[in-house]
């Protein structure tokens, strides 16, 4: 589902975030993406949602060539993606039922169906019973899980998330990383950047990089 070969991404002279990484990920896998600050894991993650273009290599995501897309093209690639970050973003002015329905209302949902598919989404997190909140009246915890029912509404294909358990208290997080855990239980492919040693402890698989390149050899 996810291929990299031989792939680096440079910035200038002296900023090379990713050399020469080749790596595959297949259909389903939950995959972490471990390494210091710097390392390259949140240009790796860019580069599966053509947020970022490889300097040389190729990034293949379904089949596509991430280098070779057209720019008209990458929404319909992200409506497969779902992107969760450690800046949510949410939109404090609406309820977070608003925030969660945006990105079906966008690709032309229905307003009835994206508040059934937005409530079936914050279920799935735990939150239904908040929808109605505006996000600064939640935790981080709870904003982050908000995040996350915003980024699998479209039923993504794969979902990609960077740290998205920092600066959350131990339980907050465990809820956050059972909540991807319930998506990749469902079928859903799932790489997640994370420092958490404990996560990383339980791991079946985990991607390391040092320096933008794989450390101990390509998995």
């Amino acid at each position: 589902m996810i291929e990299f070969k031989f792939v680096s991404k440079q910035y200038s002279p002296h900023a090379i975030a990713l050399r020469e990484v080749s790596l595959t990920i297949a259909k389903g896998e939950l995959v972490y993406l471990a390494g210091p600050s710097g390392a390259g894991k949140s240009t790796l993650l860019k580069m599966i949602a053509a947020m970022e273009r490889p300097t040389s290599g190729n990034v293949l995501v379904n089949g596509q060539d991430i280098g070779q897309l057209k720019k008209a093209s990458v929404p319909y690639l992200r409506r497969n993606l779902g992107l969760i970050f450690q800046q949510q973003r949410l939109l404090t002015d609406r309820s977070i039922l608003a925030n969660v329905m945006l990105p079906l209302m966008v690709t032309g949902a229905s307003r009835g169906a994206a508040e059934a598919r937005a409530r079936a989404a914050l279920g799935r997190v735990g939150l239904e019973q908040r929808a109605q909140d505006r996000p600064l009246e939640l935790s981080g915890g709870e904003q982050q899980r908000v995040a996350i029912a915003r980024a699998i509404v479209n039923r993504p294909q794969i979902i990609l998330a960077d740290e998205p358990t920092a600066n959350l208290d131990r339980a907050s997080a465990n809820k956050v990383l059972d909540a991807l855990r319930a998506f990749h239980a469902a079928g859903v492919t799932c790489l997640i950047s994370t420092h958490d040693e404990q996560v990383l402890d339980r791991a079946a698989r985990v991607i390391h990089l040092d320096h933008g390149q794989l450390a101990g050899g390509a998995p």
